[in-house]
Formats: structure tokens, C-alpha cells, sequence
């Protein structure tokens, strides 16, 4: 049953007043929202359960982890069907997404058991050291505190109430504050209850979890200034995030604020590869860019292209295949109306030819491609700015060195492709040197959606793709943005945390 309620330390709470969820099918519900108080409860729950959490060991959290995974699975027959009404997204997808979630905890619990992940060192006592004793040096990593994680709208299970952000701070040991996003909030409450569960059965502090809905902005801005939070999980919009980052920056005792905030995704097709693969790198470039009706963070928004016949093929490709993708139901009505404004305003600039255009209403999204030179996009910044959906721009470049001066010109992104041949290596060589500057991932040859959940992944870049470059949000190294090292000199053993002892 959707109560519409908040979870705080075990117990479902009331707010004072509701919001109505707002499905693609199915019925509506009402969603409490939240107060100052319900924050103010869950963060004081959260910092009173993180002594006792932080204390548990790898191998318990572990198990707790594993727990969760299990109750969601559970679960899985009633996610598929209230996720779908709530997004519209099918039921095939909604599997692939749920095994990733689940995947997810399992990779945590299996990483955590190893200890790698503690960095633990140990400098031995030289007390006969001239001209100066050496202390016993010992360092491992610690759990940061509560942890605030927010809820994406284009992945209601992989990226919201137990994503990768919630996932890997249990996994360090840091209490957790999920803000639902109002775009799936039931699909949030029946996760919220496995975790409930989980926790139930693991006999860990309920105050280690907390779920909250609310339908404004309000109540995101008290969880990220509030004193008890120690560190905020984000994955949404650059206009969201770089407020939230601004505000947590801007506190008495500034806190990190790691922000996944989407890029252009650039795709580079070099001489060679283009000459004897145009049409083939086109057709999985269309599948890429409309997987998902373009809803992905990593979508392909961005392709460069050296001028000439070859070009023309792919475009001709482009063309031909892209009518038949049609029209796409989007996540929300503020997603497909941004969609509708962003696509307007490209299209009035000078310079812009369109490929594939088509008016969209908020109920049927179609694809956009349109085109323009090199310097036409270097000169104008607003065409480096991301448009989230089925939209791309492929940019005509005179030769292989203004390709490179379109990398040199872009923003922080969480991926870039570079298609080539062995002939093209060269060329690759320096485009590579620029990307690695410019892009958390950069593939040879493939398509950027799709994020494999791997120990190796790196899903992050420089601003504005995330607000760390020094850290990713999938794969076993999330973990570490909730760790902080700790040096502990000449500490009586029972005074150590118990995986420090003997090492």
C-alpha cells in the first residue's frame, strides 16, 4: 500500500499538506509534503544513528546491503508496475533497471568485505630515529557523517532512493536522507519500504535511513544547509544543481556538494573511419541518441565531423533512419517543455541548418538534429549547453585541426567517443590528449549510453558535468566521496577501529 508518507527512524509520517502525483497512466495519489519539522527530525535521527553506524563493520553493512537487493527483488512484480505508471518507461527497461540497482548493492557489499576500499596504512614507531622519534603512525578511512542524496527523474530506481548515491554511503557507513523526486514518488516509498525492511532484519538503527517527498524546492534547500548533513548526493539539472552546490559552498562549514549535472557528450569521427564506416557509425549514433527518448546523461548530444562527401553519407544516413523513431512520451511536462524551448532557441540562431526537424508537443516529443560549422559553434556558447533529450547538433569542421579546436572549446563532459581506424591514430593521439582534459570516460569506437556498473567506471568529468572531478558516481570508487581519512598516533589498540587493529 502507498501510504504517501515519510519514513523517518522506522515510523511513516504525516506532513502538512499534500501534493498529487502526477502519472503517465494509472491513478494519482496524494504525496505528503514536508515541513520544517520532518527535516529537522530526519536530520537529528541521522546524526544520533551515525556513531553506532559508523561503528559497524565492513561485513555487516555488507550484509545489509545484500538485504536490501533481496527486498527489492521481492518486490520486482510491484515496482515494474508502479514505476511504469509514474514514467512510462517499459516494463523491459524497468528490469535492466532494477537488476542494476540491486547489482549495485551486491557490488558494494562485495567490495566493502575486501578492504581495500580503507586504504589502511600503517608508519611503525622509530623511537631511536635521530635527530627526531617517529610516532606510531596509523591512517585508515572513516565515514564522513549524513549523507543527503536526492532522487533523478530519468532513473527512478538506479539513481534515486537506492541508487548509487545511497548505496555507497551505507556502504561507508554514513546515514542516509533521500529526497524523493516528486516525478516517481510511489516508486520511491515501495524502495523506501524494502530498505525498511532490510534494516529491520539486519537489527541496524532505522535512523540510518530516511525517505522525504515534497513537490518544491523549499525543503532541498533546509537538507543541504542544514548543520547534521556532512555531504550531498545529486543528480539532476545544471540550474538545480549548481543552486544546491551554492548553497552548500556557502555555509558556515562548507560540506561537498557531488553534483552529476548531465554534458553534450561529444563524438568525434575521424577521416578514415568516417570514409569507410559513415553509414554504420549513423545508424548506432541514431539508436544512442534516441535510446531512452533521449533521457539519458550520457546521451550523444554532440557530433564533429570533418567536412566533405563523407559527411554528407552520414547525414544522409542520419535522414533516412530517424523518421522512424517517431514520437516519445517524456518523463515529466517540465522535461518535454524544456525540450521544446531548448530545441526553439537553436533553431532562431544564426547559422543553423536543421537535418531532421519536427514540432513536438508536450505528449509526443520528436527527434531533432540540426547542423553547423565549427566556428559558428565555437563563437556561440549557448550552443554548448545541453539539451536533455532526443536533440543532437552535428558540427561540420574544415579539417582534422579545427576538429580539434571544437575540443579544445568544450565544456566539462562525463563522456566523449572518438571513432577511428588505425590510419587515423595520429589524429586520435592529440584529439585524446585534449578529451582526457575534458571527460571523465572516453570511448574508441562505441556509444556513450549505457554505464556499465564496474570496479573500472568512471561517471563524472570537470564541471559542468559534475561539480568533482576528482570522483565518479558509479562504480566501487563512489564509495570514497564519503570517506575521509583519519590518522590516529599512538593510539592504545582498543581505541582503534576494529579493521585498524593488526594492520
Amino acid at each position: 500500500m502507498i501510504t504517501g508518507k515519510h519514513l523517518i527512524n522506522g515510523q511513516w509520517i504525516d506532513g502538512p499538506s499534500t501534493f498529487e502525483s502526477q502519472p503517465i497512466n494509472g491513478t494519482a495519489v496524494a504525496i505528503h509534503n514536508a515541513s520544517n519539522d520532518i527535516v529537522e527530525q530526519s536530520a537529528t535521527q541521522a546524526r544520533n544513528s551515525f556513531q553506532s553506524f559508523a561503528q559497524t563493520s565492513s561485513s555487516e553493512r555488507a550484509a545489509l546491503l545484500r538485504c536490501m537487493a533481496e527486498q527489492i527483488n521481492k518486490r520486482g512484480d510491484q515496482l515494474s508496475e508502479i514505476c511504469g505508471q509514474e514514467t512510462g518507461l517499459p516494463l523491459a527497461r524497468l528490469t535492466g533497471e532494477r537488476g542494476r540497482t540491486t547489482g549495485q548493492l551486491e557490488m558494494f557489499a562485495n567490495y566493502i568485505e575486501q578492504g581495500n576500499y580503507l586504504q589502511r596504512s600503517h608508519d611503525q614507531a622509530l623511537p631511536e630515529r635521530a635527530p627526531i622519534p617517529r610516532p606510531d603512525l596509523k591512517k585508515i578511512m572513516r565515514p564522513m557523517g549524513p549523507v543527503v542524496v536526492f532522487g533523478a527523474s530519468n532513473f527512478p530506481l538506479a539513481f534515486s532512493t537506492a541508487g548509487g548515491d545511497t548505496a555507497s554511503a551505507l556502504a561507508a557507513g554514513c546515514p542516509v536522507i533521500v529526497k524523493g523526486h516528486p516525478a516517481h514518488p510511489a516508486t520511491s516509498e515501495i524502495i523506501a519500504q524494502a530498505i525498511l525492511e532490510a534494516i529491520k532484519e539486519c537489527g541496524m538503527d532505522p535512523g540510518i535511513f530516511s525517505l522525504i517527498q515534497d513537490s518544491g524546492i523549499q525543503v532541498a534547500q533546509q537538507l543541504v544547509t542544514h548543520s547534521e548533513v556532512s555531504a550531498v548526493g545529486f543528480t539532476g539539472s545544471l540550474k538545480a544543481g549548481r543552486i544546491l552546490y551554492n548553497l552548500c559552498t556557502q555555509r558556515a562549514h562548507p560540506i561537498p556538494f557531488y553534483g552529476e549535472m548531465g554534458s553534450i557528450n561529444p563524438v568525434f569521427a575521424l577521416p578514415n573511419s568516417l570514409k569507410n564506416s559513415a553509414a554504420d557509425i549513423a545508424s548506432g549514433w541514431v539508436d544512442s541518441l534516441n535510446l531512452g527518448a533521449g533521457q539519458f546523461c550520457t546521451n550523444p548530444g554532440l557530433v564533429v565531423l570533418p567536412k566533405g562527401d563523407d559527411a554528407n553519407e552520414f547525414i544522409n544516413q542520419v535522414q533516412q533512419k530517424i523518421p522512424a523513431i517517431g514520437t516519445c512520451q517524456m518523463l515529466t511536462e517540465g522535461i518535454a517543455k524544456s525540450y521544446i524551448d531548448g530545441v526553439n532557441s537553436i533553431k532562431a540562431i544564426s547559422g543553423i541548418e536543421e537535418i531532421f526537424s519536427s514540432s513536438s508537443e508536450l505528449n509526443a516529443i520528436s527527434p531533432n538534429v540540426l547542423s553547423t560549422s565549427a566556428s559558428t559553434w565555437i563563437n556561440n556558447q549557448s550552443l554548448h549547453e545541453e539539451v536533455f533529450g532526443p536533440f543532437a547538433l552535428i558540427i561540420i569542421a574544415e579539417d582534422t585541426q579545427e576538429m580539434l579546436d571544437v575540443a579544445n572549446h568544450l565544456d566539462g563532459q562525463l563522456t566523449a567517443t572518438v571513432f577511428m581506424q588505425p590510419d587515423d591514430h595520429n589524429a586520435a593521439s592529440d584529439l585524446v590528449q585534449i578529451l582526457e582534459q575534458k571527460a571523465g570516460r572516453i570511448l574508441a569506437n562505441g556509444y556513450p549510453t549505457g554505464v556499465e556498473v564496474a570496479e573500472s567506471m568512471v561517471h563524472g568529468g570537470p564541471y559542468p558535468a559534475s561539480t568533482f572531478v576528482a570522483t565518479t558516481s558509479v562504480g566501487t570508487a563512489a564509495i570514497q566521496r564519503f570517506l575521509r581519512p583519519v590518522c590516529y598516533q599512538d593510539m592504545p589498540d582498543n581505541l582503534l577501529p576494529e579493521e585498524l587493529i593488526n594492520n
